[in-house]
């Protein structure tokens, strides 16, 4: 009888474990995602979010930050994964790659790319609107000089504007930089939006007006599949030149294409470490960028939020990722649809 006390406190002590080991696993560390806000983005990091939750059951969320703030917290492993990476465009990803800090998985979207940009009816008119051709004679960057009245900047009339990215994306860099390459820095107020959806605002309210816009995009994206677009020339891609203008304190930046863009899935070294199934699965990824760029579209033009678009995505098109997917983490993911 003696012995009662004793084995009430080792199954008691039994429970406490097992229900320490419980709660555990429920509250293990999620995996952080960078929160990406422009569109292909943030739908692909949903995407991904939910093929490891309900493909694999490890918890994510999603932390906010900067380009360029993000992938200094994935070289520290303070986040992660970031769902779309243009690898080795900033000096901060470069300095992380070359140390083992970061590493770009897959090649997830083929032909992607980024330039400037106009509407195509500012050079060619678009009769069906009744708007004329304002800068006929626009084909390259070298031609802006020219044709900055018809860009003019409301709030500085004898300068043209030209729309860049959001301060703190890695291309607002290159195109602040590009500006003074292509001497035009005198010539264009560099117009910095205040997020991307600012940035794609201003440029639609633009082209539904039949008014001139110059501005920096990428693809995949709505835009491109809504409007007919022209991108300027610019010299051949070099990349001595491409070293200038990804360096903000280089004061002789010189003129080049864009490094030609490879999109991957950029995760921290403890990540590529800690989780080699997911791992296999991301470098696998590849979505089709003329499906891709019509839902973003749909995304867009319904206000739908990320989670339901990756939803609906992941519903129409289940020949796309089932195809990165072991054949039961493709059951349990179509199932949780």
């Amino acid at each position: 009888m003696k012995n009662i006390p004793t084995l009430l406190a080792g199954l008691l002590l039994a429970l406490s474990l097992a229900s320490n080991t419980a709660a555990a696993a429920d509250q293990r560390t999620p995996i952080h995602f960078g929160d990406i806000t422009w569109e292909s983005g943030a739908l692909t990091t949903e995407i991904l979010r939910l093929i490891v939750e309900k493909g694999y059951g490890y918890p994510t969320d999603t932390l906010p930050g900067s380009t360029v703030s993000m992938e200094v917290a994935l070289a520290r492993n303070d986040i992660q994964v970031i769902a779309e990476e243009w690898a080795g465009r900033s000096p901060a990803w470069i300095k992380a790659e070359q140390a083992g800090q970061v590493f770009a998985l897959g090649d997830t979207v083929k032909n992607a790319d980024e330039g400037w940009y106009v509407p195509t009816y500012v050079i060619k008119g678009d009769a069906a609107r009744d708007i004329q051709a304002l800068a006929p004679e626009l084909r390259a960057v070298s031609d802006l000089k020219q044709y900055k009245s018809v860009f003019a900047d409301a709030e500085a009339p004898d300068k043209g504007r030209f729309l860049n990215s959001p301060s703190g994306w890695t291309s607002e860099t290159v195109n602040s930089q590009k500006l003074k390459a292509y001497g035009l820095d005198q010539d264009y107020v560099n117009f910095r939006s205040g997020s991307g959806a600012a940035l794609d605002a201003e440029i639609t309210s633009a082209i539904r007006r039949g008014k001139p816009v110059l501005f920096y995009y990428w693809s995949p994206t709505p835009l491109m599949g809504r409007f007919a677009l022209t991108r300027l020339e610019e010299p051949p891609f070099n990349q001595q030149a491409w070293n200038t203008l990804t360096d903000a304190s280089n004061p002789n930046p010189q003129g080049s294409r864009s490094l030609p863009a490879k999109l991957s899935i950029g995760v921290s070294a403890a990540f590529r470490q800690h989780y080699p199934e997911l791992v296999e699965v991301f470098t696998r990824v590849d979505l089709p960028i003329e499906t891709l760029n019509k839902a973003l579209a749909q995304m867009s033009e319904t206000r739908e939020p990320a989670k339901a678009a990756a939803q609906r995505f992941m519903r129409d098109h289940p020949d796309i990722w089932k195809a990165w997917l072991p054949a039961e983490v493709g059951k349990r993911v179509e199932a949780s649809l």
